[in-house]
């Protein structure tokens, strides 16, 4: 019997088909594999959502992650709404204003009322008319005994305070202590057992980090904004602001005042205070940092113990140091003018006086000058190196307590530039 042998180029022919083959099947069951480890990966992680009632399925979105580590998903922000509500309280407040009204009587060239009836009018006395204002802010609860931080323009000259907590309880509230320095306020309401809001920190803030707002914008309580920290260090001039307030996007309006600011853990990061009306989200709040020290004053003294000197100041340019007899390059602070009755005063600085060591430290501009003040507690001696008619004197000021009655014409050491 013979038996021929297929051609040799049949035989390669059938080897790449079977070679190809085997790749195919290689590809297929490496794709298959790679399918099902990518998809229980996927649900795993939470990424790929139920389907709707419709059966189309939702778009799988990777949760997204904050600067500090923290995954956004779906409810993160609901979540933290629910519990961050119930220690924030809408404030309601009613002030009255007495308008004086001045005297009058009729007349005119003809005689007035006594033209027609043959009769003067007697002089009207006067009288002060009494107005009502009403006010609505927000505030947050930090004990629960019923201490709550709010601001201090939200109940600042109010006669009734009215409190309403998130589960519709409504008290009546009292000021323990004010703060127009960092327009901050304690108020007290008579309950017990309350929900408190967790303090944060505001010393690890990012421009990005996320913000949450809560408050009674426009009356309207408990609304909830989400955004982002915008800046930080902002120094706002229409406020005559003494902080450096944090910026943020996150919807404020008139009515926000005195409520939280949030990170994305639900802790306290602010207490919102402002807004910039010109603008679309332009909104500030006072770090929390500094609200927990105000509020450990009030509770303590009823007030805030802060250092004052009493100098209003002058950058020092070529050209004023020039006209002050001083060489150009001389860096100092001019004192423009000096507090009545200020610890300056009773030191004996005086107006044209160049500061250009404080505690043997140079300065430059008002703002190092404030923070060195500030550094002092009521009673300490600060000590100047003073240029005095191309004279260094040296100068000893001891610091004393801000004037609470001072606010509206606060010297340089007391406020911003």
């Amino acid at each position: 019997m013979n038996s021929e042998k297929p051609p040799l180029k049949a035989i390669g022919y059938q080897k790449k088909l079977l070679s190809a083959v085997a790749i195919a099947l290689a590809l297929g069951v490496a794709f298959w594999a790679g399918h099902q480890l990518w998809t229980e990966d996927w649900q795993q992680s939470g990424a790929i959502m139920p389907q709707l009632s419709s059966g189309l399925p939702r778009t799988a979105v990777p949760p997204a992650v904050s600067g500090h580590g923290i995954a956004l998903g779906e409810s993160s922000i609901a979540d933290l709404a629910a519990d961050a509500v119930k220690s924030v309280v809408n404030i309601d407040t009613r002030t009255s204003i007495a308008i004086p009204d001045l005297p009058f009587q009729f007349g005119g060239p003809f005689g007035g009322f006594e033209f027609f009836f043959g009769q003067e009018m007697p002089v009207r006395p006067a009288h002060p008319r009494r107005f009502e204002s009403q006010g609505t802010g927000s505030g947050v609860i930090i004990r629960p005994d019923g201490y709550i931080l709010t601001n201090n323009h939200v109940v600042r000259q109010a006669n009734e305070i009215k409190v309403t907590l998130a589960d519709k309880r409504v008290f009546r509230g009292r000021i323990v202590g004010r703060d127009s320095f960092t327009d901050l306020a304690l108020i007290k309401i008579d309950a017990s057992g309350l929900p408190v809001a967790r303090l944060g920190s505001s010393k690890q803030l990012r421009p990005g980090d996320w913000a949450v707002a809560i408050g009674s914008p426009l009356g309207l309580d408990h609304s909830v904004t989400l955004g982002i920290i915008s800046a930080l260090g902002r120094s706002v001039a229409d406020l005559k602001s003494n902080v450096e307030l944090i910026q943020t996007d996150a919807a404020i309006n008139p009515g926000n005042s005195g409520g939280p600011l949030l990170n994305i853990r639900g802790e306290v990061i602010g207490i919102n205070t402002a807004i910039r009306s010109d603008a679309q989200n332009i909104g500030f709040a006072i770090p929390v940092d500094v609200a927990r020290g105000v509020v450990n004053g009030l509770l303590a003294h009823g007030t805030v113990q802060r250092p004052y000197v009493g100098i209003y100041m002058q950058e020092l340019e070529p050209r004023l140091a020039k006209s002050l007899g001083l060489s150009a390059t001389t860096r100092g602070v001019v004192v423009a003018r000096v507090a009545p009755e200020s610890p300056a005063e009773k030191a004996g600085l005086t107006a044209g006086d160049v500061i250009e060591r404080v505690d043997g430290q140079s300065v430059d501009t008002a703002k190092v000058v404030q923070k060195l003040v500030r550094a002092h507690k009521v009673g300490d001696q600060l000590n100047l190196l003073v240029s005095r008619n191309g004279t260094l004197t040296a100068v000893n000021v001891k610091v004393d307590e801000y004037p609470l009655d001072n606010k509206e014409d606060k010297p340089n050491d007391q406020q911003d530039e």
